[in-house]
């Protein structure tokens, strides 16, 4: 019997294609339901990929106009701002896997799964590339006994549009957050104007002037290792491997700071790359995080709950398949 498919919500967008396809290169036989508004679309991406249909989805109908066809997930790509999504996979009871919102959009997607806790896992996909900040980020942290902080620095190729979907995503995210939420001294605060102006070197070296950003993986980050400070920022130029006159990368710099686990002090720089650009690493969480919530990775499927992207992935796992498509985690020197 052929196993129910995984529902992509915007699944014929810049990144939907790519998850799409990187599920197809793990699990050949996985059907997938293309899905959107524009049915032409979904039908050519589908035909593309093979073993996959693409069909339109009404986000004002609870069954999203799929009627009772089975479906064994729900990805969705694009900002939901009706929780169709969410509320067909909780109705369903089937895993949830949305990567568009900000921190400002988490109440309505929490204020659901809190009526509906133990129906399906949901997992809150906003993290910087989909897992990429926080599993590299908590691998690095192992060396440390005691966090006091840590500096995250994502650098955007100029050349690495992502697509109209992202676009919009970070259009929207900019004006609806001009503050970047930090922790400071224990104390989550806003970064704002000036405050919110800094610069961080990328992996050649070069300084970039950069901004801070609300993204998740700060409260998620602050969170999982208790560190008192920790921020988020963002740089958009060229991209090291570009300066070298190479093709546009995605670069992630972490820099840590704190105790050894003996007590000494202790500083450290790493750094997060894909020789393709932020895209690929994105599409790498969402097929990993989806396999894990359905089983198709061999383990059992995640039970209910609400979850961060890092703490679903199998970091040994995610950066072993990092390492295969050319990227990895870097050491830099500290500067």
């Amino acid at each position: 019997m052929s196993p129910d498919p995984i529902l992509l919500m915007g699944g014929y967008g810049a990144i939907g294609r790519l998850s799409a396809r990187e599920l197809r290169s793990r699990h050949p036989d996985l059907p997938l339901l293309i899905g959107g508004r524009d049915l032409a679309k979904g039908r050519q991406a589908a035909a593309e990929l093979g073993k996959a249909e693409g069909v339109v989805l009404d986000p004002t109908a609870d069954d999203l106009g799929l009627g009772d066809r089975p479906v064994r997930a729900v990805a969705v790509f694009y900002s939901d701002d009706r929780l169709a999504g969410l509320r067909f996979a909780l109705a369903r009871s089937v895993p949830h896997l949305g990567i568009s919102s900000g921190i400002y959009e988490i109440a309505p997607e929490i204020g659901s799964f809190m009526l509906k806790p133990t129906a399906a896992p949901v997992v809150l996909g906003y993290e910087w590339l989909v897992g990429a900040t926080t599993v590299a980020t908590l691998e690095a942290a192992k060396a440390y006994g005691r966090i006091d902080d840590i500096v995250i620095g994502a650098l955007v190729d100029e050349e690495d549009g992502g697509g109209p979907a992202v676009a919009e995503d970070f259009e929207r995210l900019h004006r609806m957050m001009p503050a970047a939420l930090t922790r400071q001294g224990g104390a989550y605060v806003w970064r704002s104007e000036d405050d919110a102006t800094t610069s961080f070197h990328a992996i050649d070296g070069t300084p970039m002037e950069a901004s801070g950003f609300s993204s998740i993986d700060v409260v998620g980050l602050a969170s999982a290792t208790g560190a008192p400070n920790v921020q988020f920022n963002i740089a958009t130029g060229v991209s090291s491997s570009r300066r070298r006159g190479e093709a546009k990368s995605t670069e992630i710099i972490i820099e840590l700071s704190g105790r050894s686990h003996s007590g000494q002090s202790l500083r450290t720089c790493h750094a997060v790359f894909h020789p393709q650009g932020a895209a690929p690493l994105t599409a790498l969480g969402v097929s990993m995080l989806l396999e894990s919530l359905t089983g198709l990775d061999g383990n059992p499927p995640t039970p209910a709950g609400l979850y961060f992207p890092f703490q679903v992935l199998d970091p040994s796992v995610y950066l072993t398949r990092l390492n295969e498509a050319g990227g990895g985690l870097l050491t830099l020197e500290v500067r």
